[in-house]
């Protein structure tokens, strides 16, 4: 495990995370958050942009893969409704006989060492959460360690985005984090092509006629205004395909059920 050690206080490291996710189409989003990044000059400073979006439409994927083209290392924290100031900063932990040990988060990690942090579904997060990443959100770019007492200031190198999910069940953000999370990236339904490439990406083992089904019924489900995303896609014909090999049947036979089993009969009408 990494170490890093700040005005005397040991912290031990997260790892940065090696995910499979491959960003497909709509490149104009990919330059806007890497455009958000870039830094002009010594005297500029990056944005800190958010990913706005249905769930599943691929705002992780995203960021991930912006983060893997500017070649830095990737963190990954996941923003909860119950998470605290501390779970995002440095954590106590036992150590072996009994000592205190520092624990960075992955956000202090990405922080020491340079990479990119992905804040993922930051709009379930309290008010009080927001607060503690305030100083680091503006031209100060440093947290504090309430357990340590540390001031923590970040690398040049350090990016963050933070994804926001649009749905019920999130905080509203705070104005004065509000201001300081731009610019706002948002992140549609692909077009029926580019859903076909993403189907395609995540399952190479499918064969074309029962994607090109599901394709179809996601663009009908978009047409009305469902929530359903490529996610659901992908889901709805492994599902699928997983039964035609049990029941020796084919794959679109079992479409129905697989639509059925993954988003409720509310979802059937939308297949052709």
């Amino acid at each position: 495990m990494q170490q890093t050690t700040i005005d005397g206080i040991t912290l031990a490291l997260a790892r940065p995370v090696e995910l499979a996710l491959n960003w497909i189409g709509q490149d104009e989003l990919l330059r806007q958050l890497l455009a958000a990044w870039m830094v002009l000059e010594a005297r500029d400073i990056p944005f800190n942009p958010r990913l706005i979006g249905k769930p599943g439409v691929g705002k992780t994927t995203l960021a991930y893969a912006a983060a893997k083209r500017l070649n830095r290392p990737v963190y990954l924290f996941q923003a909860t409704m119950d998470t605290r100031p501390e779970d995002l900063i440095v954590t106590p932990v036992i150590g072996p006989g009994g000592t205190i040990q520092y624990v960075g988060s992955s956000l202090v990690s990405a922080m020491v060492n340079g990479g990119v942090l992905i804040l993922d579904e930051g709009n379930r997060m309290s008010e009080k959460s927001w607060a503690s990443l305030a100083p680091l959100l503006d031209d100060r770019r440093y947290v504090e360690s309430v357990i340590t007492g540390l001031r923590i200031p970040a690398h040049r190198d350090f990016r963050i985005v933070v994804t926001m999910n649009e749905d019920a069940s999130t905080f509203e953000i705070p104005e004065y984090i509000h201001s300081r999370l731009q610019p706002q990236i948002y992140i549609d339904f692909p077009e029926a092509d580019e859903e076909l490439l993403i189907l395609k990406e995540n399952l190479p083992f499918a064969e074309p006629e029962i994607l090109r089904y599901v394709v179809d019924f996601l663009q009908q489900a978009h047409a009305r205004d469902e929530r359903y995303s490529v996610r659901d896609g992908i889901n709805i014909a492994r599902y699928a395909l997983k039964m035609s090999a049990v029941n020796n049947s084919a794959p679109r036979e079992m479409l129905a059920t697989a639509v059925e089993r993954i988003l409720g009969d509310e979802a059937l009408p939308y297949l052709s």
